[in-house]
């Protein structure tokens, strides 16, 4: 026998769905700012390192 009425968890499972959206979201643009603030510093280093070498040369 159909329930009467309307659905149980609609709602919830459409705002718990579009949170964990925002959540994944935000991690990935977390990791993708990681990641270029790694590639910045690991740039830096080498070029420092660079030119170190090529003063004492």
């Amino acid at each position: 026998m159909a329930k009467k009425g309307k659905e149980k968890n609609t709602q919830n499972k459409a705002k718990h769905a579009k949170l964990m959206k925002r959540k994944k979201d935000k991690l990935r643009k977390e990791k993708l700012q990681r990641a270029e603030r790694l590639k910045a510093i690991m740039k830096k280093a080498s070029d420092a390192n660079n030119s170190k070498e090529c003063t004492s040369s």
